[in-house]
């Protein structure tokens, strides 16, 4: 099910060091300026039980597998559409989320192993069948995301860059999970080389939104 309420859901998916978070905040601002009313919001996190359990997620080196990962991205997931997503979309926001349900498929799928079935099903519970109506992949190669990370700020590196089990294959492995959902819904994805200059990656991003509105436009 896609989303039937009245406002446009809007998420960014992709690596971290692909810059996700720094469009979405820019694309937020630009909304804005037009005078939309705009929420933007991130996963997992946007509410104050999910960003415990992002800390949880991202930091603790507490031992757990993927199926472990994927049950608590999705309790945090569900807090957000009850908590945030969804009153902002019942009143004609356009929410613009820092990942959602499609990392899920993406990290603890393709990544580490776990059914994609299995998630599917854990991530209808968890949104009500709440899917986004554009998702932008920020696509860049595994080893500049980790480049860009490790020439970050320390405190900005999780447990998905260090821990031993999240090397450079799962990565890969990560980014070939984006690329085959993007390719299975083409409708829905647009995929934006991330590699380039942060304005040209802008560009794409509100050319992208653009031609999404205009496909919904009425006639």
């Amino acid at each position: 099910m896609g989303n039937s309420l009245t406002g446009r859901f809007i998420t960014f998916e992709g690596p971290d060091g692909a810059g996700k978070s720094s469009h979405a905040l820019q694309l937020a601002d630009r909304l804005r300026g037009l005078g939309r009313d705009v929420v933007l919001t991130r996963e997992p996190g946007g509410t104050a039980l999910g960003e415990q359990v992002r800390h949880v997620l991202l930091a603790s080196d507490a031992a757990r597998d993927g199926l472990t990962d994927a049950l608590l991205f999705n309790a945090a997931r569900h807090q957000l559409v009850v908590e945030v997503i969804g009153p902002a979309l019942e009143r004609g926001a356009t929410v613009v989320c820092d990942r959602f349900a499609d990392s899920t498929l993406a990290y603890q799928g393709y990544g580490a192993g776990v059914p994609l079935d299995r998630l599917r099903a854990l991530a209808e519970l968890a949104t009500g069948g709440l899917l986004p109506d554009l998702t932008i992949l920020f696509d860049l190669p595994p080893e500049e995301g980790l480049r860009r990370r490790e020439d970050g700020a320390a405190s900005e590196v999780t447990r998905f860059e260090s821990a031993a089990e999240h090397d450079l294959a799962f990565h890969r492995r990560v980014r070939e999970g984006f690329l085959a959902l993007a390719a299975a819904e083409p409708g829905r994805w647009r995929v934006i080389d991330a590699a380039r200059p942060a304005e040209v990656v802008a560009a794409a991003v509100w050319t992208a939104l653009a031609e999404d509105l205009d496909r919904v436009a009425p006639t």
